[in-house]
């Protein structure tokens, strides 16, 4: 079930806020210029579906996304627990940075850890099957898809590139849960 729960930037273990509940998730991120949305496939999804099959099964919601945004580059990640580089993937997102474009993922299957640091605050969501967000351009974030990575997520990219972080070399991500703590209500 999704999960956001915000803090004062200096205060990683008193949640100021902390709900499962839709609605109430997407109202907040709202505030801050951040889209959360619910989806559901067109046709089921099964599990070994090829990246074509994936994108297939959620084609009005991608094309409704794409024609609205301008997105060139749409693609699908599947990562699993076993992924021989996985301790790198995670490594390489866990500081906190930002794009110079919106992020937009859409998870299929599985689940992560998305911390978005605004005004002061730090916004921890947690995606999971069928959670879409979109985060502004210049939001400063990181994101965690814990020891043992189990998602499948649909990218989009305006930037023919793709993935791009500008990291900012500040420690705040490195005071606040990791993935499998939040999971348990931890602090760091």
């Amino acid at each position: 079930m999704s999960r956001l729960r915000i803090f004062a930037e200096t205060t990683p273990d008193a949640p100021l806020f902390d709900s499962r509940d839709g609605d109430a998730i997407a109202a907040e991120l709202r505030k801050i210029g951040v889209t959360f949305e619910r989806w559901q496939a067109d046709q089921p999804v099964e599990a070994g579906a090829t990246a074509e099959a994936v994108m297939a099964a959620y084609k009005s919601d991608i094309d409704r996304l794409v024609a609205t945004h301008g997105f060139k580059t749409v693609d699908v990640v599947s990562i699993a627990p076993d992924h021989p580089q996985r301790e790198e993937m995670r490594k390489k997102f866990l500081d906190e940075h930002f794009h110079k474009e919106d992020e937009v993922r859409f998870f299929v299957a599985g689940s992560g850890l998305f911390t978005l640091h605004v005004d002061g605050k730090v916004y921890e969501i947690e995606c999971v099957q069928n959670d879409l967000i979109a985060v502004p351009d210049g939001t400063r974030h990181w994101f965690d898809m814990g020891p043992e990575p189990r998602f499948i997520a649909i990218r989009f990219f305006t930037e023919p590139d793709g993935w791009v972080g500008h990291f900012t070399g500040t420690d705040i991500a490195q005071r606040f849960p990791r993935y499998e703590a939040a999971l348990r209500g931890e602090a760091s």
